[in-house]
């Protein structure tokens, strides 16, 4: 199976004048640390086009509790045949868990991730009924859509995507007609993925299928403001860099910032925050956490509020950065609480950079 296909991160940022000097050397990060950083984009994507169709007929003709059967071996293959990911998998989970953790929570999280994809298959089908559920802190995001400002809805390689698509059949806000109660458009990177894209893409029903703002693009900021001027949500991944961000214009860049995270220093980028400071939007985080068996914790949570305007550039700069802190605290929290949902397969901190 192919990496996870939401390899999403937000492009986009307002250039400040007259900065502090402080925060220009904030954003002088070397040059080397953000090719690393952003080495997942190359990674060619593991996939058969022929297993990946023969997985789709079985998921849809043999039902999930039969397919599941087969994630077992896919799971074990991907532990013993896949040494790279498996030396950055042992380090996530040293970080996350402790020294405890063994081949066996390896094979977990592999598991975990390979019944999020299959699952997958029945999202984008509209097969809610096959889960359990539970969605919470939902409601200041309903007042964002009903209020028609939109919000930014950040995420990140955590859980399932499309099990916040069950969000649609919770109850909608008055006056919010059922098929608006979540327009949300996704900014993803999907070069590296675009077998499983394609497959997944043909089977989805067309009301379950988030519209896609592609990154990279010169028009990506301009479309996501119109949306999110209609009412819709902009959801992104922000836990990955972008290839190339030292290079893009300042306008067309965030800043990667170098935080502790798991007891040691990662990479992280703000792009995702100047974009909504610049939009004045609001920020929740968003997570849908597979819990095992058919069971989803789907969960958003106020990160921070762009929507007034700030005049003082340096004000603006704490705001951005202590709302990329507050997201990497709660994205360590859920790794902590939920440490095999965390699919990230890629040297995040770094260690393997000459």
């Amino acid at each position: 199976m192919s990496q996870d296909r939401i390899e999403a991160q937000a492009v986009g940022g307002e250039a400040v004048h007259g900065e502090a000097a402080h925060v220009k050397a904030a954003r002088a990060e070397p040059v080397r640390a953000a090719a690393g950083a952003a080495e997942w984009t190359r990674a060619p994507e593991r996939s058969n086009m022929l297993a990946l169709r023969f997985i789709v007929w079985m998921a849809l003709r043999c039902g999930r509790p039969v397919t599941r059967g087969i994630l077992h071996p896919i799971s074990l293959y991907f532990l013993l045949f896949s040494p790279t990911a498996r030396r950055h998998i042992k380090r996530y989970l040293f970080r996350a868990i402790g020294p405890r953790a063994g081949w066996g929570d390896g094979y977990r999280l592999l598991h975990a991730f390979a019944s999020t994809v299959l699952d997958r298959i029945y999202f984008l089908r509209g097969r809610m009924e096959l889960f359990d559920v539970r969605v919470s802190g939902q409601a200041p995001v309903e007042a964002e859509v009903t209020a028609g400002r939109g919000a930014f809805m950040l995420g990140a390689h955590v859980g399932s995507f499309e099990a916040l698509g069950a969000c649609r059949q919770q109850k909608v806000p008055t006056g919010v007609a059922a098929h608006d109660a979540l327009r949300l458009a996704m900014l993803m990177f999907t070069d590296n993925a675009q077998r499983i894209v394609s497959v997944l893409d043909a089977i989805a029903l067309p009301e379950m299928r988030p519209h896609v703002i592609a990154l990279g693009r010169p028009h990506s900021m301009l479309e996501l403001r119109d949306w999110l001027d209609s009412g819709g949500l902009g959801g992104m991944l922000a836990d990955r860099t972008l290839p190339g961000a030292e290079e893009q214009p300042a306008q067309q860049r965030g800043n990667n910032v170098v935080l502790p995270f798991l007891g040691q220093p990662a990479t992280f980028n703000d792009g995702p925050f100047r974009l909504a400071a610049l939009l004045r939007r609001k920020v929740f985080f968003m997570a849908g956490l597979y819990a095992g068996g058919a069971r989803y914790d789907v969960q958003f949570e106020p990160l921070a509020d762009f929507s007034e305007r700030l005049a003082d550039p340096a004000a603006r700069e704490r705001r951005i950065r202590e709302a990329i802190e507050a997201y990497v605290a709660r994205l360590e929290a859920l790794c902590r609480q939920y440490p095999y949902n965390w699919f990230n397969f890629h040297d995040f901190w770094l260690e393997d950079a000459p």
